[in-house]
């Protein structure tokens, strides 16, 4: 069982910023595997189904970004999980647009969806594919990753999200 992680902020005013880069990777992965967000427990919106033998749980945390480990917690005590077989998608300010990276575990390092995880897991042992967001560094960085995404880098940023879940699927297929 793998239970996925798409991380973001609810609302309206959040949609197609980076710091929802994560709800877009996992929105994309919900349409490619055919698994709707039809449920909701632990303050998160999840859908249930099977890839290659394994059964897979897509989740949208609906808490802001910075409690994202209350949900992930949650399903894994619930499900009697071990971290690694938490898959997180979440923005990375430190990768260019266009580029992802699927790491095994690690810290949380100035993402707080992240330190959020790893504080209410107690573990940095999940898997979690980075998803390149870029940095402009003339503005604020809460007001950046708060941002509305252009259309050139949004284009970069889905083919970049599309890259990382074939990882994550070859990676589930083993």
């Amino acid at each position: 069982m793998k239970l996925i992680f798409g991380l973001g902020n609810p609302g309206r005013e959040y949609e197609n910023t980076y710091h929802n880069i994560g709800f877009m990777a996992v929105d994309r992965l919900s349409k490619k595997l055919n698994i709707p967000f039809n449920k909701a427990k632990f303050n998160a919106l999840y859908g249930q189904g099977k890839y290659n033998g394994e059964i897979v749980f897509l989740i949208k945390p609906l808490t802001y970004m910075n409690l994202s480990g209350n949900a992930v917690a949650e399903f894994k005590r619930f499900y009697k999980l071990e971290p690694k077989d938490i898959i997180v998608f979440v923005d990375d300010i430190d990768l260019k647009k266009g580029e992802n990276r699927l790491r095994m575990n690690g810290s949380g390092g100035t993402h707080n969806g992240l330190k959020s995880i790893v504080h209410s897991l107690n573990s940095e042992d999940f898997i979690r594919l980075k998803i390149g967001a870029g940095r402009d560094e003339t503005i604020d960085l809460k007001d950046y990753v708060l941002s509305k995404i252009d259309e050139e880098s949004l284009s970069l940023i889905l083919s970049s999200i599309d890259e990382g879940i074939e990882k994550v699927l070859k990676l589930i297929g083993r």
